[in-house]
């Protein structure tokens, strides 16, 4: 178990039947870039069992924090969510992941685009101040099914928008824009759809998806990333890589199930 870090969960909070969050303890040598992921898990039977979990905290923080899903038959998931303060999960040493900013083109507009448990490494990108010095706005998006299911996000920018530090810098440059498909809401229907009527950028008052100035990141449900992908693609934009920076990226490795 030396590829791993064994480290304390240090609180659990259950936000639906199907979702939850929990943080843990960090070793002082586990360093990551803010976006990135780790593969994490217990241990079953002396073998680790193991997944790929984005960081929901940010590299500048002394504890770990992660959002998953449940997933009732799910080898990890079943598991992982009747943890409890006191348990001991385990941590991959390393943290990769194309979600980060280097891998993007510069620009003027950062659009964080997510559904479900994706929310995760935007959660841990918009507490990083460097992403306030590189763009002029940070459009949050986080799409879910039912409307209980946008708590924990809910909760991440209230935390954040009410911070000392952090109020003043995101003031004027950060819009958390949430919605469903589901249920009545403030903000209805899918990203892609909302995208492509304009819609999004009409209820943030911003101009249109345009090319020369707009980055974006993709993460969440393997049927948005490919809808998602089509849309920018036919619009002329390139996806991004740790070898050429492009108009967007996407976490492959992260994915809802």
């Amino acid at each position: 178990m030396s590829a791993f870090h064994r480290e304390k969960v240090l609180s659990v909070k259950h936000w639906t039947d199907t979702l939850f969050s929990f943080t843990a303890t960090r070793d002082a040598s586990f360093r990551f870039q803010n976006g990135q992921f780790a593969m994490i898990g217990l241990e079953v039977d002396g073998k680790p069992l193991l997944r790929a979990y984005s960081m929901a905290s940010a590299n500048h923080e002394e504890s770990l924090e992660f959002f998953s899903i449940k997933v009732p038959n799910g080898p990890l998931t079943s598991r992982l969510q009747k943890i409890k303060e006191g348990d001991t999960i385990l941590v991959g040493r390393k943290a990769v992941g194309t979600l980060i900013a280097d891998n993007l083109l510069p620009g003027k507009r950062l659009l964080l685009l997510s559904t479900g448990t994706g929310l995760a490494p935007f959660a841990s990108l918009i507490k990083d101040p460097d992403i306030y010095e590189r763009f002029e706005h940070v459009v949050l998006v986080h799409g879910c099914r039912q409307v209980s299911e946008l708590a924990y996000g809910e909760q991440v920018v209230k935390n954040l928008v009410e911070d000392e530090l952090f109020g003043e810098l995101m003031k004027d440059k950060f819009i958390y824009y949430p919605t469903v498909t589901r249920e009545p809401f403030r903000n209805r229907g899918r990203i892609t759809d909302l995208i492509t009527s304009e819609q999004l950028f009409e209820d943030i008052g911003l101009p249109p998806l345009d090319i020369e100035t707009d980055r974006i990141m993709l993460c969440g449900s393997p049927h948005m990333l490919e809808d998602l992908k089509v849309l920018f693609e036919a619009r002329g934009f390139t996806e991004g890589s740790h070898n050429t920076p492009g108009h967007f990226v996407i976490e492959k490795a992260f994915v809802e199930r």
